[in-house]
């Protein structure tokens, strides 16, 4: 079977948004085919996150290049174009690449765009095609609009903040700038059934994406169990709000995940630690029971479990088709036989040399993802990208 080159192939993305949220959803569609040209501001460098390092990609000599570790998350696949939209020469170059593409993403503040003619009021007049995605910190509308958004900012405010971290200590943000990842996520959804939209009936449309409604959207059950209970959930560190034990314990020599998930996998999970008793008695024998004494339940497993070491809990309830998983850090996740297997690391070859970078999860048994160029150093192909008749053509 010939290899394929993804199955938004021939799909044109204009992509004038920078940090993680926007680039994040147009390297996922870059990776299915997509060709996309990344707008950047040569006034100050290219996206933003050319400057947050390091690390930094260095050439054979030594030298640091424009490729931070964080710009290289969220770039691949995509052409570097350096223009300042600020400038009516600029506007115009946009106006052009805006008319070969189907998709336009940004990411300014409601309104910013609307002063250089470029705002998708405007467009849609010559480009009633166009699929138009903003995305912003609070969306186009509402009282909190024209605020600023930032992946730590939509965290506090959408409240997963207040669910996470120790139940003693400060409320804490995810490890990552997952609200940014998740938007660009949603982003992507809301752009490909637009597509298809404008594919049936040849009219575009704005998709307004904002970071806080995305992560109120991924509070997901414990949302729910607000809007129903009309308690507000507190935090429970690892805990679940709604499975015990389904946590991070302590054993003898590290630490291990126990996601014990219904009645018959406690009992199991009892035999291990040779407590049937347990799982008899009524304060433990079923889920609901377990979740009002969690902390009694707590205070018996977690010496239980800390007499092992966690090779052997992961063993003996694997064995007894317990849920059970390790904690592992970066270079153990990256150097295990099942992220070589799912081709989660992958290389490609940028212009200062080779990086590293994370795979795509999607794998398409007809229409695989395709890693076709690295992230690109600032304004990489302005030049070919201006001159050419079809600026999108690879």
């Amino acid at each position: 079977m010939a290899v394929s080159e993804g199955p938004l192939k021939g799909v044109k993305i204009l992509d004038l948004s920078r940090i993680l949220a926007g680039p994040t959803c147009t390297q996922l569609l870059g990776d299915l085919g997509a060709s996309v040209i990344k707008i950047e501001n040569p006034a100050t460098g290219g996206d933003d996150t050319r400057q947050w390092g390091p690390p930094y990609v260095e050439d054979a000599q030594g030298n640091r290049s424009d490729l931070s570790a964080y710009f290289m998350s969220a770039n691949r696949n995509k052409k570097s174009v350096a223009i300042d939209i600020a400038t009516p020469e600029g506007q115009a170059e946009i106006k052009r690449l805006a008319a070969h593409a189907d998709i336009l993403v940004e990411n300014f503040k409601p309104g910013g765009l609307a002063k250089y003619g470029l705002d998708y009021a405007t467009l849609s007049q010559d480009l009633p095609g166009l699929v138009y995605c903003s995305i912003s910190g609070y969306g186009q509308t509402g009282p909190n609009a024209p605020k600023p958004g930032y992946d730590l900012m939509a965290q506090g405010y959408g409240g997963v903040m207040s669910l996470t971290g120790d139940p003693k200590g400060a409320p804490m943000k995810v490890g990552v700038g997952i609200a940014d990842v998740m938007c660009g996520m949603y982003a992507s959804v809301g752009i490909l059934a637009a597509l298809r939209h404008r594919d049936q009936t040849g009219e575009g449309q704005q998709i307004d994406l904002a970071l806080v409604d995305a992560q109120v959207a991924w509070l997901i059950n414990e949302g729910v169990n607000y809007l129903t209970s009309g308690t507000a959930p507190q935090r429970r560190g690892n805990g679940h709000p709604n499975i015990v034990p389904y946590d991070v314990y302590e054993t003898a020599n590290g630490h291990v995940i126990l996601a014990v998930g219904n009645d018959t996998q406690f009992q199991r999970f009892c035999d291990f630690i040779d407590r049937p008793d347990l799982a008899d008695d009524p304060r433990f024998a079923t889920n609901p029971a377990r979740l009002e004494h969690r902390d009694a339940l707590n205070a018996v497993l977690r010496p239980a479990v800390e007499s092992f070491e966690t090779e052997t809990v992961i063993a003996e309830l694997e064995a007894r088709k317990v849920p059970v998983g390790p904690v592992q850090t970066l270079d153990q996740v990256f150097a295990t036989d099942q992220v070589a297997a799912r081709q989660m690391q992958v290389a490609m070859q940028a212009q200062p040399g080779e990086v590293q970078l994370i795979g795509n999860p999607l794998k398409l048994s007809r229409t695989p993802v395709t890693y076709r160029t690295a992230p690109p150093v600032f304004g990489a192909d302005t030049q070919a990208v201006l001159n050419a008749e079809d600026p999108f053509e690879d």
